[in-house]
């Protein structure tokens, strides 16, 4: 017994794309195939079709993962900077709260979307669909 074929849009094909292509495209927030359209419609919505091309980019599910690597980078960023000020300093508590909060928050905000193109771009590369 044969495995079943998937069948892909017209002008692809079955070899999967370059990966580090996918990343770029998805990082800088473009269509993962054209590489021209927007692929988020909001701030973390992605586009249900690629304007420039026409590609089904809703085939490409990210979930709660762009969510994970989010703070999986950003605590590694925030908490050895907050320790190494904490022992070479040792700066009043307050200060710990209005430099490191904002901080969390605006690199949150920053990468998140970035991630979360990253990840369809990566899934288009490797031709994961859902």
């Amino acid at each position: 017994m044969s495995p079943p074929t998937q069948s892909y849009p017209p002008g692809e094909t079955d070899r999967p794309a370059p990966w580090r292509l996918g990343l770029k495209r998805g990082l800088a927030g473009r269509c993962p195939v054209c590489g021209v359209g927007p692929l988020l419609k909001g701030y973390v919505k992605p586009n249900p079709h690629c304007p420039s091309c026409g590609s089904d980019l809703l085939q490409y599910r990210a979930d709660d993962a762009p969510a994970y690597f989010t703070i999986l980078i950003v605590g590694h960023i925030v908490i050895p900077a907050m320790l190494m000020l904490e022992m070479a300093y040792h700066p009043p508590v307050m200060l710990h709260w209005l430099l490191w909060i904002p901080l969390t928050l605006l690199l949150s905000f920053l990468l998140l979307p970035r991630i979360k193109g990253a990840l369809i771009g990566l899934q288009w590369a490797l031709k994961v669909k859902s």
